[in-house]
């Protein structure tokens, strides 16, 4: 292998699988976060002051909003077509899924309605209390 950060000299035809992801590793969380936050703000995203992992861009009277936490990011609009922009955009510059409409997140139970939005705590509650 010709990587200078792993040389084995006796099996130096072979490929390795990594077993260990780069999550477990101290520094990836935020050289992911520097990336993924540079390439927002060259892309028109203000990084907010309080909440510097909530990146926010104006396009004239709408307003797109993306949420990075770890490796997941959420982003929303009132725009549709601004959503569909940015997961090309996305698309073409990291490897990625979109895996839908936001259900759950951080133990909130999201349900979503034309003109409605519940956010609840009834799966963390329950968990409670079967646990106590």
């Amino acid at each position: 292998m010709n990587n200078p950060g792993f040389l084995d000299l006796i099996h130096s035809n072979f490929i390795f699988k990594l077993e260990k992801a780069l999550y477990d590793l101290k520094q990836a969380p935020r050289a992911w976060y520097e990336r993924l936050g540079s390439f927002l703000i060259d892309k028109g995203f203000i990084k907010d002051m309080v909440d510097t992992t909530l990146f926010i861009n104006h396009i004239d009277k709408d307003i797109l909003i993306v949420q990075i936490y770890g490796d997941d990011i959420i982003l929303g609009s009132a725009n549709e077509m601004f959503c569909k922009n940015f997961e090309s955009c996305m698309k073409e510059e990291f490897e990625m899924s979109m895996m839908g409409e936001l259900n759950y997140f951080l133990g909130l139970l999201i349900k979503q309605k034309s003109d409605e939005i519940f956010v609840n705590q009834t799966k963390y509650t329950k968990e409670l209390i079967k646990k106590f």
